[in-house]
């Protein structure tokens, strides 16, 4: 039998599940502590790779933002109550919990330009709704924020609190822009 070709690369979201799944998992009993790639790259001698890409960095916003205005179009009323009811599909959701701001940019950034590619019309973020008292979440304030940006501007049309039974304040409706024709 003939083995799949597997990629010689990984996505963004690949590594950095891998990274959240390889930070948090513990060695069994009696067992060594394993070796990852990273650590055997060091052992074994330097090849030439490919250049390597240059990541794209979240903007740092300061940690309190004045209210945030909503500078892009809010999903209108009649939509987010069929949303939030259940008779308006949605149609991708991405969880970003647990990631710190500038591997959720990355994430956020890469599916909602997939999103936007498979032609998605209304998708969830998640971004949970922090774990400190008197605070929002670092990612609840930082994701309305990168809406607003140029890299998000051309993909996100609007987005609106989640209805309670979709995640309340820790999870946002986005309403993703059409395709130029």
């Amino acid at each position: 039998m003939k083995k799949k070709a597997t990629p010689e690369f990984a996505t963004l979201e690949d590594r950095i599940l891998w990274e959240t799944v390889a930070k948090t998992a513990r060695p069994l009993k009696g067992k060594d502590k394993p070796i990852f790639l990273a650590d055997e790259a060091d052992n074994t001698e330097q090849q030439p790779s490919a250049p390597e890409r240059p990541k794209q960095q979240a903007p740092v916003f300061p940690a309190k933002p004045a209210p945030r205005p909503h500078l892009l179009h809010p999903i209108d009323k009649p939509t987010h109550k069929k949303i939030a009811k259940g008779r308006v599909v949605i149609e991708g959701r991405i969880d970003l919990h647990g990631l710190t701001q500038s591997e959720a940019y990355g994430l956020l950034l890469g599916f909602l330009q997939r999103a936007h590619l498979r032609k998605l019309r209304h998708v969830l973020v998640i971004t949970g709704k922090g774990s400190s008292f008197g605070s929002d979440g670092v990612l609840r304030q930082a994701v309305p924020l990168w809406f607003t940006t140029p890299a998000f501007r051309i993909l996100v049309n609007g987005y609106e609190d989640a209805a309670r039974n979709h995640g309340g304040t820790g999870a946002i409706y986005v309403r993703l822009r059409r395709e130029a024709s």
